[in-house]
């Protein structure tokens, strides 16, 4: 038997969860996306191989990969690859481990919450979007 949390607000619950799944990335991801030229510099200032393609990847990801999560189309593949995608950000971006004092425990924490929500794609992935959504049309 299977346990039903929300009752019949599971749909809803599902739609909650990828409003908030997406929208870190939708903030971070737009400006990415109007200042590309920046982004690909900042990407080499930091010494991210390739800029220019990693740059294309991050937008692509963080803005119509986010967007179709959100209206629930391709759901399942897409989380699993904004989910690798994070991961992959977190190794790239936030190395703490190389890194001593303040910069190395906020780096720590930016990492740890990309593999939070890497978590929460995952789930999503597994449970699918609900009815609400343009999977479920």
């Amino acid at each position: 038997m299977r346990y039903n949390l929300f009752g019949q607000g599971n749909d809803v619950a599902l739609l909650v969860s990828r409003i908030l799944l997406v929208t870190l990335f939708l903030m971070f991801g737009w400006p990415k996306l109007t200042g590309f030229s920046g982004t690909v510099a900042y990407m080499a200032s930091v010494g991210t191989p390739a800029p220019t393609l990693a740059a294309i990847i991050a937008v692509v990801m963080e803005v119509p990969v986010a967007i179709l999560i959100l209206l629930g189309f391709y759901t399942r593949p897409l989380a699993v690859l904004l989910a690798i995608y994070t991961i992959g950000a977190a190794l790239v971006g936030h190395h703490f481990w190389t890194m001593t004092g303040a910069e190395q425990m906020e780096n720590m924490i930016n990492f740890y919450k990309n593999v939070g929500i890497a978590g929460g794609l995952i789930a999503l992935a597994v449970a699918g979007p609900g009815k609400l959504s343009i999977d479920r049309k």
